[in-house]
């Protein structure tokens, strides 16, 4: 083999990708977070001005009389986190939103394919956090109005930020499991392959 072809084979090789290495995502995949995200602002929005076109501060609405206890719409506002948590830090959430979203966005674009579960997850997550966060621009605090009974009440935006959480440790308990069992099946194995060797002799015995 002359130097050219030694070179030619050793490009040829280099540029085969490494067997383990992910493959990249998809365009497709990609946009499945802007995809999510974009639909949970817009009906989180939407849904927030048709309770403060139609209700006051303070109002209340039982879509279903009979199951106002555990159901209704009660607008009120809170100036912290999700589910009215952290009251008064409205400034700081309104700018960590920008930051957390960032973050997911340049993650989305480094995370490789075949992930599409984990970006749902992030997008319910940006969406929410992206819907209220227009709320703080737009009224100095957010809008909320689902009333679930003794429960914090909440809105659309809170509720996809809490799925997309819901999804995540779902997703990190299925692949605790997954890794334990890849664990037991390897140390089982280990075992197996142990017994099947035979005793060795000492040949000075002999």
């Amino acid at each position: 083999m002359n130097e050219q072809d030694v070179r030619e084979s050793a490009e040829a090789e280099t540029a085969v990708s490494p067997p383990n290495q992910p493959a990249p995502a998809s365009l497709s995949e990609r946009l499945l977070l802007f995809l999510i995200a974009v639909p949970v602002i817009g009906i989180d929005q939407f849904s927030k001005y048709l309770v403060e076109s139609n209700l006051a501060l303070f109002e209340v609405y039982a879509p279903i009389p009979s199951l106002e206890s555990v159901f209704r719409i009660f607008h009120i506002y809170n100036t912290g986190a999700t589910f009215g948590l952290f009251s008064g830090g409205g400034d700081i959430f309104r700018y960590l939103a920008i930051v957390v979203s960032l973050g997911i966005i340049y993650y989305n674009l480094t995370l490789p394919g075949n992930h599409r579960l984990l970006r749902l997850a992030l997008g319910l997550q940006m969406g929410g956090a992206l819907g209220n966060m227009i709320d703080r621009f737009r009224l100095g605090h957010v809008t909320d109005f689902i009333d679930i009974g003794p429960w914090y009440i909440f809105n659309l935006a809170d509720l996809a930020v809490v799925s997309g959480a819901l999804i995540l440790g779902l997703m990190v308990w299925q692949e605790s499991r997954e890794l334990k069992a890849q664990q037991q099946a390897a140390h089982a194995d280990e075992a197996r392959r142990e017994t099947a060797v035979p005793p060795q002799t000492d040949p000075t015995h002999e």
